[in-house]
């Protein structure tokens, strides 16, 4: 009835979305619908149908390393050989982790078992300098954990053990599999379980990640070699780049280094090869048998409170467009992306940037000094849209063959993948590459390169259209443009200066002031209940920073239009945000994700901005009213 009806006033998200939410279904084999989602499955839908066009012969493409991606499609498929392979094809690697009986054995092995994926006593990767973006270095970190956070371990945190309960379920009916016997089953189990515990009181929280520039500890390799031992971390390295193994490295977690003898040393060395064959044991489920696939994700999907996997036709397409994502989303940019679309939106991303600069010169917090350098870093943003001009030589080298299980295939390719990163350390940082393929419904800012990526697939509606008015598109891709700009400013890229380096360009007063309006966004944030939970402000404030900076850099572009509908934009910027979750989806991400809630995304950055309250005739009797003294406006 029309008298029941949620007032846009009080609750712009439910009154824009609320209908659709009251008869969405979420599909079985998804957390969410909507959104993101929504224009997710369609582009999957899209690419399934061609996929399974090329595998049949009906469809041809000139992209040549597409006819990998549908040879590992088909093997997908194939669940007569998977099924009956079972279990085997992992079993040699599986033997040569269990052969491992010494820390020296370890050692001489480190660098092949690094290649094949099994996880080591550290995570170790290459990627750039942060001190140095034009070069990249060699990155160590602490072990993954099981759980999605530490505080899960906490007692007094009962989720934690249920979640562990239901991981260990369905790591003892995969261990089932293996030629171990029943004591020797429960014995791996107990001891991966055990090695776990002792990693999770070491590394790193997720609130400690969301502040990515700290991540950067220079160590010399001797340092952190002493802290490594045994694990000899310069053999392995040795191994790796022989005369040019480097003599620093960039340690991301440094507790996890320096106290790696409370979870790794000679004395628990069995907890660790225990760990290591059950993690590689489920880390490759997907790559066996149908039964064993859908045991290796029973724990991902209960955490998530998925119904079920997939049907088998889009489990191969997703591992596919995953493992050879930008030729596939160069093939879905050239077959579906317009030309005339993607010169409306680079316009669009002009005038932002230009905007952007416009408001920096007239903000009331930084001396000038401090605004020549942002704007000089805005200047510098490089805008990747749609998709690559060109796919890159790595492509062409992940190859397998027609007989390969698909265990197989993916080890060759994967290890392909694993040598071309390690590669990287002696190489210039290479600014041409997409953090994003073409086909996927996201967006970025690279804080180390500092440039904005915008795949093709989510320039739809209700992100934009050459059918939206101007308003709505600014409501929409709009503000998610000036929300990627916005990252070079928030919490983090404030750090970096317009080449990617970590670098201070603020005056200390400046920074102070800006620290405060951080806080401030903080605490508007900070406790709102969801669910059962509460929202943690400083894990979600950068993504807060952001959402506030696009909305206010379009808005002011809004001013600007010749007819500009306020309404139409604030509705729009709801409708991007509409989505429907499972519960236990809501709350994981309510826990670990960097972004607010969808519907404080749509609901709280409006507040801040007088548009808004014109827009409706918002009063303080109104629930989408927030006080001017209480209002965030940052840039």
């Amino acid at each position: 009835m029309e008298e029941n009806k949620v007032r846009i006033q009080d609750d712009l998200y439910e009154a824009v979305n609320g209908e659709w939410l009251k008869t969405a279904v979420i599909p079985d084999d998804r957390p969410t619908a909507g959104g993101f989602s929504e224009l997710d499955q369609g582009v999957e839908k899209l690419m399934m149908s061609d996929f399974k066009a090329f595998a049949k012969g009906e469809k041809r493409t000139d992209i040549p390393e597409m006819k990998y991606a549908i040879g590992l499609y088909k093997k997908v498929l194939d669940t007569e050989k998977r099924n009956k392979d079972g279990i085997e094809p992992v079993l040699p690697l599986l033997n040569k982790i269990r052969s491992i009986d010494t820390v020296k054995a370890l050692n001489e092995a480190a660098a092949d078992l690094l290649l094949e994926g099994v996880e080591l006593p550290l995570q170790m990767e290459v990627g750039a300098d942060m001190g140095d973006a034009s070069k990249n270095i060699f990155i160590v970190m602490g072990p993954d954990i099981i759980l999605p956070d530490t505080v899960y371990y906490a007692e007094e945190n009962p989720a934690g053990a249920q979640l562990l309960a239901l991981w260990a379920d369905m790591a003892a009916k995969v261990l089932a599999f293996t030629p171990l016997s029943a004591e020797e089953q429960k014995q791996y189990l107990d001891d991966t379980l055990a090695f776990d515990k002792l990693v999770a009181g070491k590394v790193k929280s997720q609130l400690e990640w969301a502040e990515y520039f700290k991540n950067h500890n220079p160590m010399s390799t001797e340092e952190v070699a002493g802290f490594a031992a045994p694990f000899d971390i310069k053999k392995l390295l040795k191994d790796l780049y022989g005369e040019a193994a480097p003599e620093t490295l960039d340690v991301y977690d440094p507790k996890a280094v320096r106290e790696m003898n409370g979870y790794f040393s000679a004395e628990n060395f069995g907890q660790y090869i225990h760990w290591a064959y059950v993690k590689t044991l489920l880390k490759n489920t997907t790559y066996l048998s149908e039964e064993l696939a859908a045991l290796g994700r029973s724990y991902q999907r209960a955490l998530m409170g998925v119904a079920s996997d997939p049907v088998l036709e889009k489990q191969a397409y997703q591992l596919a467009s995953r493992v050879y994502a930008e030729p596939v989303g160069v093939y879905y940019g050239r077959t579906y992306f317009g030309e005339e679309a993607k010169k409306d939106v680079v316009n669009i991303v002009k005038k932002v940037i230009k905007t952007y600069g416009l408001r920096i010169r007239k903000n009331t917090f930084l001396a000038e000094s401090t605004k020549e350098m942002a704007i000089k870093k805005l200047g510098a943003i490089e805008i990747k849209m749609g998709y690559p001009d060109a796919i890159r030589a790595i492509w062409s080298k992940m190859v397998f063959e027609e007989e390969d299980s698909l265990f197989a295939a993916m080890g060759k390719l994967l290890k392909v993948r694993r040598q071309d990163s390690l590669d990287d350390l002696t190489k210039p940082v290479d600014r041409t590459r997409w953090g994003m393929p073409g086909h996927m419904v996201n967006a970025s800012y690279n804080p180390f390169h500092n440039d904005i990526t915008f795949p093709a697939a989510i320039l739809q509606k209700p992100f934009y259209s050459l059918q939206q008015s101007e308003s709505e598109n600014l409501g929409g891709i709009g503000a998610v443009i000036g929300h990627e700009i916005s990252h070079a400013f928030d919490n983090n890229g404030a750090n970096f200066d317009e080449k990617g380096n970590l670098h201070n360009w603020w005056t200390e007063g400046d920074f102070k002031a800006f620290k405060d309006l951080t806080q401030e966004m903080i605490e508007q944030f900070d406790g709102i209940p969801i669910l059962s939970g509460k929202v943690n402000g400083e894990l979600v404030v950068s993504e807060n920073i952001a959402d506030n900076g696009g909305m206010g850099v379009t808005l002011e572009i809004m001013h600007t239009l010749e007819k500009p509908d306020f309404q139409a934009y604030f509705k729009n910027w709801a409708r991007v945000w509409c989505m429907k979750a499972k519960d236990e989806y809501v709350l994981l991400l309510l826990n670990n994700d960097v972004h607010s809630p969808n519907v404080l995304r749509a609901n709280m950055a409006p507040r801040n901005f007088p548009e808004w309250y014109e827009a409706f005739g918002v009063t303080e009797n109104d629930k989408m009213y927030i006080a001017p003294e209480k209002r965030i406006s940052i840039w």
